[in-house]
């Protein structure tokens, strides 16, 4: 679709996408008080059942389960695919430390924004059944298990029939202190990185700490091999493109004067590029099994989660951004970063965008990364939310406009992934 003529379906569309948010402006109270819910009562990833239980009494429509806690809920009628919007269910085994009155307390925590993302997706398909006929195209709510956890939910989902069929492109909204504020980013392409967790063991033989010579010590080999790990980057992939290595788990031994007979770690392995994430497996397999064995011992690598990079369709970016001073959205400066999420699987179903909404001195809202025991956004974010994801589904009613249903993916903006 030339831009000429995506700006002439925008304009059709203008008015319908004014009526969603006035309809989302009524349904924002009640999603703050459920957000609260969804934050007080976190569950990790295929164990969200209560999570899914409040979020399918808050539905207006009937919903269907996959997946044991996954939900789908369809808005509208007529054309037999839909626009989809995605959301989280789960959260992380972290301890929350917000002091907030909703905080949880069972040691799970939304620290990522699940909770936001949730409240928000019910209030736009409780806003959605309001416009009833009026509503452009068919909204299908994907309320997705184990986001964070392995193996993927946005995965199974994608393999599943009741999706596989159902769906003429998918959108989400996600929330990210590094942009500003009341702006939303909707950048094509690549805009998150490919995304791998690594577990190795290092194996050697036990012995006392008094005589070490007798001992092959998988201590001293792991720690060579974190040091080596984190000079791959630089010496391995093109500085021109983003890449990361981190380890953030080390374990072995039990007391200090005994040597273990095995060290193991856990690592994450980012790329913005496909190929890069190849060449850091191969790179991190071969650093362990090298310096394992420079010191007698051996070493493995197993690599127990993975996504691809997220990668934004270009014709939905551009719908987002010639639809977002309707909205009132402020479009964001050009953005990407290395993390990860498994929406990136969408992206092989239909024409897919993750749009990420800003935090970033946001008042009342503290300054730390997600995934930080501290992170809590302010209320106001369930309303920036919903409305981001209102823009992003009427965008994709504008760009891939759903009576048009016999291929899921015309016209499908080509993009590089190498």
């Amino acid at each position: 679709m030339s831009l000429d003529d995506l700006t002439a379906n925008a304009r059709k569309y203008v008015p319908q996408l004014k009526l969603l948010l006035a309809q989302l402006e009524r349904e924002l109270p009640d999603a703050v008080v459920l957000r609260h819910e969804l934050h007080a009562t976190p569950e990790l990833g295929y164990v969200e059942f209560e999570t899914s239980r409040i979020v399918a009494e808050a539905l207006p429509v009937r919903s269907s389960s996959l997946l044991q806690t996954g939900i789908l809920a369809r808005v509208g009628r007529g054309a037999p695919t839909a626009i989809g919007v995605r959301a989280e269910l789960d959260g992380l085994p972290l301890a929350e430390l917000t002091n907030a009155p909703f905080a949880a307390t069972n040691g799970c925590m939304h620290a990522c924004g699940h909770d936001v993302h949730l409240a928000a997706l019910v209030a736009l398909v409780r806003a959605a059944h309001r416009m009833a006929d009026e509503l452009p195209a068919p909204l299908l709510a994907i309320f997705q298990p184990s986001e964070e956890r392995h193996p993927s939910g946005a995965l199974a989902l994608t393999e599943s029939p009741e999706l596989r069929d159902a769906v003429r492109a998918v959108v989400a909204a996600h929330l990210h202190p590094d942009l500003s504020w009341g702006t939303v980013g909707a950048e094509p392409g690549v805009v998150n990185a490919a995304a791998d967790a690594a577990e190795i063991v290092v194996e050697g033989v036990a012995g006392h700490g008094a005589y070490p010579h007798r001992a092959r010590d998988p201590v001293l080999a792991l720690a060579h091999v974190v040091v080596a790990l984190h000079s791959i980057v630089g010496r391995r992939v093109d500085p021109t493109h983003g890449a990361a290595i981190t380890v953030g788990m080390l374990s072995a031994g039990a007391t200090e004067n005994v040597i273990p007979a095995r060290a193991e770690a856990r690592a994450t392995l980012r790329a913005l590029d496909i190929v890069d994430q190849g060449i850091l497996r191969d790179a991190v397999r071969a650093t362990v099994e090298g310096i394992a064995g420079a010191f007698g011992c051996s070493g493995t690598v197993a690599f127990t989660k993975s996504e691809p990079p997220l990668v934004n369709d270009a014709t939905l970016a551009a719908a987002v951004r010639q639809l977002g001073p309707e909205a009132g959205s402020c479009i964001a400066p050009p953005w990407r970063s290395c993390g990860g999420d498994d929406f990136a699987h969408y992206g092989a179903l239909a024409p897919s965008l993750m749009v990420f909404v800003g935090l970033h001195d946001a008042a009342s809202f503290t300054p730390v990364p997600l995934h930080h025991p501290e992170f809590l956004a302010p209320d106001e974010a369930v309303g920036m939310v919903a409305r981001a994801q209102a823009l992003a589904y009427i965008a994709a009613c504008t760009a891939y406009q759903v009576s048009e249903v016999d291929d899921p993916m015309p016209g499908r903006s080509a993009v590089n992934h190498s």
